[in-house]
């Protein structure tokens, strides 16, 4: 990415816009913060911002209105919502208005440090995305260009793993492009033609996590008014990509094994097992 990284941070409560401020600010960004979401609008307006993170309950406007609202202006902006009412329907409905990702409060240091990363390597991607699309107008190459032996190499292995069904672990640091390389790995499998499914591990509390990735029967816990497909049944006949995988718990990791082993999952609340079919490629650092 060209220059420093620009983050704008909105929340009503001034000790986390402080608090936000110092961790990204030591983490060499260029750091705005809010306590509204009008003024917010108009700081983006004025700046090119890389990265918004916003508060769902805040007066006046409120985080899905900006949310909303930061769509429309400046649609490159990626959004990261937070909230201490961390529940499921809150982050499924973020994402359904086109946020980045979701955070619930309390703030964990090396989680909004981590979300923030990944949301400016997904910019730096999407801008990678268009640059190649303009460059390959029939839309024929693989999305990765390299000239180096190494990347020879390594996309040489991806070429002879992607029509397989094997399960793909790949393994790099924040920003190497490990999500580009696994939507490659999609387009030339066999699973092409079904959804590409991404999942940030790390980003959700480990129950979230779960309901996230396996769904939940209706009555499952407060506030499962209906039944809910998880991220494998929205992927069956597609990939699925669990990035940072290396962050999930002991107890996630096990229902993984099921669905790798076993290929079917269990909702939260269920009493049998549903079939998937989908394509695994994790990665970690």
């Amino acid at each position: 990415m060209q220059g420093q990284p620009h983050i704008l941070v909105v929340d009503d409560e001034l000790g986390i816009l402080e608090s936000l401020r110092r961790i990204y600010e030591r983490e060499g960004f260029s750091v705005e913060v809010t306590d509204s979401g009008q003024e917010a609008l108009e700081l983006l307006r004025r700046s090119r911002t890389h990265v918004v993170l916003a508060d769902i309950m805040m007066p006046k406007m409120g985080g899905m209105e900006l949310l909303r609202a930061v769509r429309a202006v400046s649609p490159a902006t990626e959004v990261i919502m937070m909230t201490a009412f961390g529940t499921v329907e809150n982050a499924v409905e973020c994402m359904r208005q086109g946020a980045y990702d979701f955070i619930a409060k309390p703030l964990k240091r090396a989680i909004v440090v981590r979300c923030v990363q990944r949301a400016l390597e997904r910019r730096s991607l999407m801008h990678e995305n268009l640059v190649l699309r303009a460059a390959m107008p029939d839309g024929q190459g693989i999305g990765v260009i390299g000239q180096s032996p190494s990347m020879r190499r390594m996309m040489a292995t991806v070429a002879q793993a992607a029509p397989s069904a094997a399960t793909i672990l790949l393994v790099g640091e924040s920003g190497t492009g490990k999500e580009l390389l696994a939507r490659t790995v999609h387009r030339l499998s066999d699973h092409s033609h079904g959804p590409f499914v991404a999942v940030n591990c790390a980003a959700l509390p480990e129950t979230l996590l779960e309901t996230e990735l396996f769904g939940h029967e209706k009555g499952a816990f407060t506030g499962a008014t209906a039944r809910r497909e998880g991220r494998f049944e929205r992927a069956h006949g597609g990939t699925i990509f669990l990035d940072e995988i290396g962050e999930t718990s002991a107890a996630v990791q096990v229902r993984l094994l099921r669905v790798l082993q076993e290929g079917e999952i269990e909702r939260l609340g269920g009493q049998a097992p549903v079939r998937v079919q989908a394509r695994v490629v994790a990665a970690t650092h």
